[in-house]
Parts: C-alpha cells; structure tokens; sequence
C-alpha cells in the first residue's frame, strides 16, 4: 500500500514542474478551460499514469498522456502490439473519458533513424509554431510517430485552428497531419 502512495505522490510532484503550466502541459495563460476543467483532466491523467505504472512500471517512463476536455492522446513505445491495446482499453477504462487517440507506436516498427528525422521533424513544427504570432504554440502537443504528425491541442478560434495546420503542411509535406484541435467554444463546459 505504501507504494502505490508513493507513486501517487511521485505523479503529483511531477505535474508541478513550472509555474506557467497545469497537469496537461497547457499553458493557463492561453488555456481557455475552467481551473475546474483543468483539475478534472490532470486528476484524469494521474489516474490513468497512475494505472498504467501499476500494471507495468515500464509505462511509467514509456508512455506519455495528455488530456483536454476528457480528450486522452496517448504517446510513446511499447514492444508488443498487445501492449497497444492494454493501454488504449486503460484509457477508455478512465472515469470521465469522452475519446482517445493512440500515437503508441511499437518498436520494431521504428529504427533509430527514423526516430531522429521524427525528432526533428516534431522541432521543426514546434518552432514553426512558436514564431508564428498567429498561434499559441504552448496550446499545442507535437507528436511525430514515422513522419505522421500528430496535433493534439485547443485553438481558440477556427483561423488559429486553420493556421496550425496550414503552418504545419508549409513546413513538412512529407507525411501525413493528424489533427485532434478542439476549439474553446467545443469545449464541454462551455456549452453549459
């Protein structure tokens, strides 16, 4: 029992890494979610973190999970493709979860070069973004997974939705662009 405690504990103090960000890695300056919104989605991905170290401590350091909204975009690696599916089954299994989008990719299907042009790529579009004064790039989550690039994130209106995109097709047309942008007025809490 103390363990799992202690792990709760650890998931917690790593949430609190900066004073500009909460739990999901958005920034509150630009964050148009309720403080409530953004509690109900770090406790969300705690619990889930949470879940997935105890079901295997490898996840802990292996899988990295954003949430917007009840929105959960899982990333990183695993061995086995039935890894995949336990963790997607784990995330659906998340009280308040409404979708999630899994960027798991499995590690024989990546090799190291491909992971270095990934890398890159992620930088380069982050970069794009952040010079781009028409777009909030801390809104953002990059994900590159064998040159697909997968955007996770909230614009707060449709032109910073487009522009994101359109951003992200100018500076790489070499692999497909996958968009999970919500906007601030689809937002659940804002229909209320």
């Amino acid at each position: 029992m103390k363990k799992i405690y202690s792990l709760i504990f650890l998931l917690f103090l790593t949430s609190c890494t900066s004073a500009t960000q909460f739990g999901t890695g958005v920034s509150i300056t630009f964050d148009p979610r309720t403080i409530g919104m953004q509690i109900d989605d770090t406790i969300m991905q705690k619990n889930l973190s949470a879940r997935l170290a105890l079901a295997d401590k490898k996840y802990f350091l292996t899988i990295q999970s954003d949430v917007l909204d009840g929105r959960i975009f899982l990333s990183g690696k695993v061995e086995e493709p039935e890894e995949k599916i336990k963790i997607t089954k784990m995330a659906w299994e998340t009280k308040g979860v409404r979708s999630v989008k899994n960027a798991i990719v499995i590690k024989g299907q990546s090799n190291f070069k491909s992971t270095a042009k990934d890398i890159l790529i992620t930088s380069q579009l982050r970069t794009a973004l952040i010079f781009n004064n028409k777009t909030k790039a801390r809104n953002y989550t990059l994900e590159t997974v064998n040159k697909n690039i997968y955007i996770f994130g909230i614009a707060m209106d449709k032109e910073e939705k487009k522009e994101v995109i359109n951003e992200d097709q100018k500076s790489y047309d070499d692999g497909k662009i996958i968009p999970s942008i919500y906007l601030a007025e689809e937002l659940s809490r804002s229909k209320l």
